[in-house]
């Protein structure tokens, strides 16, 4: 199927899907009330997200689901049936591939590598006007196999490194169509998650904010945390999800590592040493209503996911003592701590691995599993190569900033595609994984409906009826996840995968 006849695909059966959920999920009205007894149009009354850090979706499932199988790594095996994926097949794979660098396979023993450049205008130059043919010489650090300046950029991983996520994918759903809902780092990364909005935010020195929209990665102002160039919403019409869900009364909390203590730092398996907590990953952090400057505790395990001092945000530690005590918030974020969270650089497969796995296992051992659903994603690509420019949604001529053409993003401004007439929001951007854990998955399935970050923040929003964010939010254009679910009453229910952490192999 062509690209446009995807989208044109993906557009009709989120009308689809919308209009289910409307008439109370698939199945016929199969929701639930959640612990703080609001309604939930489907049967997920407890939602994890996992953000983790930098990975296009080519760079770990490039090849799905087919692995080299070296010896000495562990080995993956597709199960009979499995689908395919919109992957790199022969076209794309040396000689035939337009980079200078060909994609080639990194080892497990490569599990670390540089990191790459993901600016928000270098990403929108490496796509050449969708060639998507520039990623060496405009995003590209580290040498490639064979020392080429900046061809690290071609790497990729297959299910003998990042097992358990091909292991997830086969037991669970996946996403090949989702992308970052702008094009840019981490912060604008998180930020489209939360509210889908990226623009009236103070302005800062440097690269980091234009016209008011924050295009790089700004510390959040007032975090006991921040140590450089920060800023904070200055528009009073801005909201997160946070403030939908505390206006319903609904628990929610975000759970970061190294929240609780700003000098905590671990070494990854690499012996690459980070802080724990880094600042620009919290995204309630920039928000007045929801921040927790201080970084206090909550004032008792039984408020987690409640307003009290903590406003919400978080240590994991106090994610899992919630749910040891039965306290489980309906929405819940969960951030690594910096060397577990996949980045480039301080992190890596193997470490987040430990981290998902372990996370997970723990999660399916829990009395919430029954309607729980785990949502893996990322907030950008970090720069590495993917060959699917995804569709425009929002145009943006900001021409010191904006290359994916010489007019800037997506040809001449359009009033009706530049959400508010914000500029610098240029998306859809880099193509990244996503999946969905849960017993209502759907079992080794590829979902091909085109979303975005924002699409999990529209699932939040449709799923406990909060309304949307406004303000030219992009959770008004985002695509459905309600593929990736089986909700009907007889449906086959997913079991539960417990993995090794170290191997991502099944137990």
């Amino acid at each position: 199927m062509s690209r446009s006849a995807r989208v044109v695909t993906a557009l009709l059966g989120l009308a689809i899907s919308q209009a289910t959920l409307a008439e109370g999920g698939p199945g016929g009205g199969a929701g639930g009330r959640d612990d703080e007894g609001g309604v939930t149009r489907t049967p997920i009354r407890h939602l994890v997200v996992i953000f983790q850090e930098n990975v296009s979706f080519d760079h770990y499932f490039a090849t799905y689901p087919v692995a080299a199988n070296p010896p000495g790594e562990p080995p993956f095996h597709a199960r009979r049936g499995t689908p395919s994926v919109d992957g790199l097949g022969d076209s794309l794979l040396a000689p035939h591939n337009p980079n200078a660098v060909q994609p080639f396979r990194l080892s497990r023993s490569q599990f670390q590598t540089a990191d790459q450049d993901h600016g928000y205008r270098h990403e929108q130059q490496a796509y050449d006007a969708g060639l998507m043919d520039l990623f060496v010489e405009k995003v590209g650090r580290g040498n490639g196999p064979g020392g080429e300046p900046g061809g690290q950029v071609m790497g990729f991983y297959d299910g003998n490194t990042v097992t358990a996520l091909w292991n997830y994918a086969q037991a669970y759903a996946m996403s090949d169509d989702s992308f970052s809902t702008t094009f840019g780092p981490s912060t604008p990364g998180a930020l489209n998650l939360v509210s889908g909005q990226t623009h009236g935010f103070a302005r800062t020195s440097g690269a980091v904010t234009a016209n008011g929209t924050i295009v790089g990665d700004p510390q959040p102002t007032g975090d006991l945390c921040s140590s450089r160039d920060t800023t904070t919403s200055i528009d009073p019409a801005n909201l997160n999800v946070g403030d939908l869900l505390e206006r319903k009364g609904i628990t929610w909390g975000w759970f970061q590592g190294g929240f609780r203590d700003c000098t905590a730092a671990h070494a990854n398996k690499a012996g690459v040493v980070s802080k724990d907590y880094i600042p620009h990953h919290q995204p309630f952090q920039y928000f007045a209503t929801t921040a927790n400057p201080g970084h206090l505790p909550p004032t008792s395990v039984e408020m987690v996911g409640r307003t009290d001092q903590a406003n919400h945000q978080y240590d994991l530690a106090d994610f899992w003592a919630a749910v040891e005590a039965g306290n489980l918030p309906a929405v819940s974020f969960l951030k690594a701590p910096a060397y577990q969270d996949g980045h480039a650089g301080y992190s890596d497969p193997l470490d987040e691995q430990e981290f998902l796995v372990e996370t997970i296992n723990r999660l399916q051992d829990s009395p919430f599993w029954e309607d729980l659903a785990v949502v893996i994603a990322y907030d950008d690509s970090d720069g590495w190569y993917d060959h699917v420019a995804g569709p425009v949604v929002n145009q943006s001529q900001d021409l010191a900033l904006d290359a994916i053409a010489p007019t800037g993003c997506g040809g001449r401004a359009d009033p009706r595609r530049t959400l508010g007439g914000f500029q610098d929001r240029c998306g859809y951007g880099p193509r990244q994984p996503l999946l969905v854990v849960s017993r209502y998955a759907r079992v080794n399935y590829v979902d091909h409906t085109v979303s975005d970050q924002s699409s999990i923040l529209r699932f939040i929003e449709d799923n406990w009826e909060t309304g949307r964010i406004g303000n030219s939010s992009f959770d008004e254009k985002a695509g459905s996840l309600l593929g990736m679910f089986d909700f009907g009453p007889d449906g086959p229910r997913a079991g539960k995968l417990h993995l090794d952490p170290a191997t991502g192999l099944r137990r």
